[in-house]
C-alpha cells in the first residue's frame, strides 16, 4: 500500500491506492478546495488519478506555473464545449497551452467573425457558473475510435491515427462535450473564470499551406481577476506598440504580397537601419574583426556536406541554373569556413575573428510570419571566431564584454543569460563538451549575474550560450547567442597548425549580437514606440517656418545642422505652424526648431521636444551641442563612452 512522500519530506500513508484529491484533502480542507493537479514522481498528473505505489507527490494550484498551465489547456477545451454547443457542424481539432494563454483549432465552413467570438466567450461563461465537474476516463482505442467516429470528428480520428502504438487515451467529459488529451485538466470549471478570448485567425491543418485553412480562436487565462486585468492592459499595451503600425506611421517600411515576409525598406527606415549596421561595424573593427562578404547562391552540394541540407532542407530555397543546384543562402557559417580555409593557417593566426552583415534567406509558413519579428529575408550581425581549446574561455568572456556594451547602448539593462549543456545525440569526445562547458560556466561566472542553466539544450555539435533581453514590458526577447562547434570545421576540412607541427582543427564559435537585424528594429521600434534615442531618429530634428518670410533663414540653419553631421529636415509648406508642430510630433521627431521673424532677428531657433517641452531659444552652436549630448547617450540615461 502507498506511502506518500510531500516536498516537505513528511509522509503518509495509506491500505489503498489514493487519489491526488483525498492526499490533498487529508492535508486540510483549503488544499483540497485549492488543488488543480498533482505532481507525481515528477510527471503532472490529474486530481482524479490514484496513486498506487510509494511515491513522491507535489500538489499543484493556481499558485503554481503549471496550474495556471493546466487552467489554460482546460480553457482550450472549454471553447470546445462552447463552440459545439453554438456550431454543431464543427470539428475540434487540436487545443495546445501556449505562452500567456491557449489557441483551438477548428475546422468550420464559414470562417469565425468577432460576433462569433462574443457568442463562443458568452457560451463559456454560462457553461463555468454550471460549475461542472470535468471528467477523466481513460478509454481503450477502438472504443475511441468508435466514440469519434459516431461524433463525426474527422480530425480526432487522424489525431489517433498518428498515434498507431496507443492502445488508450484520456478522454475527457464536459457534459455532454468529448474531447482526447493527455491532460491534466481542472477537477471542475469554477477554476476557468478569469479568461478571455483574445482573437480569431486561420491556421493550416499541420502548419501547411497545403492543407485545409481551419479557424483558430485563441484566448488567455489567469489564476486572479487581477492577473487577467494586468495582461489585457499589457495586451493594449503591445497593441499601441505594434512595430507594423508604427513603422507605417513613421515610414519606416512595408510588406506586400508579391514578395511575402520580404520587406521594402523606406527611406527614414534605411537610415535606421545603417546607422545601426555602422554602430555594429565601428564595434567590430575595434575588436578586430575582420570583415567579409559571401555569395548569396552557393551549389547545393556545400550545404550537404555541411549538413545543413539533411537538417534544413524544408527551409532553403533553391534555383536551378545550367544542370546545377543552388541553395540560396540560408546562414553563413559554411561559407565562412570557405573564406578561412583559404591558405594555411597556424596557431599563431588564433583566434581569427570575422564577420558579415550576411543576408540569409528561410521558408517561413505564411502563417508563421509576423511583421520584421519572423521573415523570410533578413540580414544577421554574424560572426565567427576561429581559435583554439584554450582560447574558447577568453574569448567568450570578450565577446560578452562586447555584448553588454550593445545591448546597454539600445537601452537594455535587464539581459537573462542561459547555459545549454550537451544533448543527447551529440558529435565530439565527451571531453571536448568538458571542456567547452567549463569554458562557458567560466565566462559566465565572471560576468558576476546570475545565469540559467538548460541541460540537455545545446546543439549536436556543441554547448551554447543564448542571451535574451527584456524589453520595457517585460517581455523576453532572445537576440544573441555563441555557440562553440567542434562538428562543421572538421566536417569542412579546417585546419591549422597547431605549436608542435601537427594539423589541428580549430574550434569554431558562432556568435551573434543582435541576430536578425530585421527581429532587433521591430524589438527597438515596440521598446521604444518608436520614439528613438537621438542617436538612433531616423530624423533627429526638424526645422519648421513660421510664415514664407522664414523660409530661407530655414534653409540655411538646415544645410549648417548637416553639414555638421546630424540628421535634419525642414518643413517650409504654407501650413499653420501648430499643423506642423502637431504632424511632426506624430512622426516622433525627437527636436521641432521652429523659426518666426524674431528668430531670423536674433539668429536663433525656438526649441521643442516631442514631448512638448520647451526648451527656449538657441543659436546654432547650442543646437548642436544639444544635439551631440543627446547623441552621446545613445540609448541611456547618461553619456556613453560607445565609438
Amino acid at each position: 500500500m502507498p506511502t506518500i512522500t510531500l516536498p516537505d519530506g513528511s509522509q503518509k500513508k495509506y491500505d489503498a491506492p489514493v487519489s491526488v484529491y483525498q492526499v490533498a484533502a487529508d492535508i486540510g480542507p483549503g488544499l483540497a478546495r485549492a488543488t488543480i493537479a498533482g505532481e507525481l514522481n515528477g510527471e503532472l498528473c490529474d486530481a482524479s488519478d490514484l496513486v498506487k505505489t510509494d511515491s513522491g507527490l507535489r500538489i499543484i494550484t493556481s499558485k503554481d506555473s503549471e496550474g495556471v498551465d493546466v487552467i489554460r489547456h482546460s480553457c482550450a477545451h472549454l471553447i470546445g464545449h462552447a463552440v459545439k454547443q453554438l456550431y454543431p457542424e464543427a470539428n475540434m481539432v487540436i487545443g495546445p497551452v501556449i505562452e500567456n494563454g491557449f489557441f483551438y483549432d477548428i475546422a468550420v465552413e464559414k470562417p469565425f467573425t468577432e460576433e462569433d467570438l462574443n457568442l463562443i466567450e458568452e457560451r463559456m461563461r454560462l457553461l463555468i457558473k454550471q460549475n461542472y465537474a470535468v471528467i477523466k476516463k481513460m478509454t481503450p482505442r477502438d472504443q475511441v475510435i468508435a466514440e469519434f467516429t459516431k461524433r463525426g470528428e474527422e480530425y480526432k480520428l487522424k489525431l489517433i491515427q498518428d498515434m498507431p502504438d496507443e492502445q488508450s487515451f484520456g478522454l475527457y467529459y464536459h457534459q455532454e462535450y468529448l474531447d482526447m488529451c493527455r491532460g491534466p485538466h481542472v477537477p471542475n470549471t469554477s477554476f476557468l473564470e478569469h479568461f478571455k478570448l483574445t482573437k480569431v485567425s486561420g491556421a493550416y491543418w499541420r502548419g501547411d499551406s497545403n492543407n485545409e485553412m481551419l479557424q483558430r480562436i485563441y484566448g488567455t487565462a489567469w489564476a486572479s481577476k487581477k492577473e487577467l486585468r494586468n495582461y489585457l492592459q499589457l495586451l493594449e499595451e503591445a497593441e499601441k506598440r505594434d512595430h507594423r503600425k508604427i513603422g507605417k506611421q513613421l515610414e519606416l517600411f512595408h510588406f506586400q504580397e508579391e514578395a511575402p515576409g520580404m520587406p521594402f525598406w523606406h527611406p527614414k527606415g534605411w537610415i535606421l537601419y545603417q546607422v545601426i549596421q555602422d554602430y555594429i561595424q565601428q564595434l567590430q573593427k575595434k575588436n578586430n574583426y575582420k570583415e567579409i562578404k559571401t555569395p548569396q547562391l552557393v551549389d547545393y552540394s556545400l550545404w550537404e556536406k555541411s549538413g545543413h541540407a539533411s537538417k534544413f532542407s524544408d527551409e532553403m530555397f533553391s534555383v536551378e541554373s545550367e544542370n546545377r543546384t543552388y541553395a540560396i543562402k540560408p546562414m553563413n557559417c559554411p561559407c565562412h569556413v570557405q573564406v578561412y580555409n583559404q591558405g594555411l593557417k597556424s596557431y599563431r593566426d588564433l583566434p581569427l575573428r570575422i564577420a558579415e552583415f550576411g543576408s540569409c534567406h528561410r521558408y517561413e509558413p505564411s502563417g508563421s510570419m509576423h511583421g520584421l519579428m519572423r521573415v523570410r529575408s533578413f540580414v544577421q550581425d554574424d560572426g565567427h571566431i576561429f581559435c583554439t581549446e584554450d582560447q574558447i574561455q577568453s574569448e567568450v568572456a570578450d565577446f560578452m564584454q562586447l555584448l553588454f556594451l550593445v545591448y546597454r547602448d539600445f537601452g537594455f539593462d535587464d539581459i537573462i543569460l542561459r547555459l545549454s549543456t550537451r544533448p543527447e545525440k551529440r558529435v565530439g569526445e565527451d571531453y571536448l563538451w568538458d571542456n567547452a562547458e567549463l569554458a562557458l560556466e567560466h565566462a559566465l561566472n565572471a560576468t558576476g549575474l546570475e545565469w540559467q542553466l538548460q541541460p540537455g539544450e545545446g546543439a549536436f555539435y556543441g554547448p551554447k550560450i543564448e542571451y535574451s533581453l527584456k524589453d520595457c514590458m517585460g517581455r523576453v526577447q532572445q537576440c544573441g547567442t555563441i555557440q562553440v562547434d567542434f562538428f562543421l570545421p572538421e566536417r569542412l576540412g579546417a585546419e591549422y597548425v597547431a605549436e608542435d607541427g601537427t594539423r589541428k582543427t580549430p574550434v569554431m564559435l558562432h556568435r551573434a549580437i543582435l541576430g536578425s537585424f530585421e527581429r532587433f528594429i521591430g524589438i527597438l521600434i515596440e521598446h521604444y514606440e518608436g520614439k528613438f534615442p537621438v542617436w538612433l531618429a531616423p530624423e533627429q530634428a526638424v526645422v519648421l517656418n513660421i510664415t514664407d518670410r522664414q523660409s530661407e533663414y530655414c534653409r540655411k540653419f538646415e544645410d549648417s545642422l548637416k553639414n555638421k553631421g546630424f540628421r535634419v529636415a525642414s518643413d517650409l509648406r504654407n501650413e499653420k505652424i501648430g499643423f506642423k508642430i502637431r504632424e511632426h510630433t506624430i512622426k516622433k521627431v525627437p527636436f521641432l526648431l521652429v523659426v518666426g521673424d524674431k528668430e531670423v532677428e536674433t539668429g536663433t531657433v525656438a526649441v521643442r521636444t516631442r514631448g512638448g517641452d520647451d526648451l527656449g531659444k538657441m543659436s546654432l552652436d547650442d543646437v548642436c551641442s544639444h544635439l551631440r549630448r543627446e547623441v552621446a547617450k545613445y540609448g541611456r540615461r547618461e553619456a556613453s563612452q560607445a565609438p
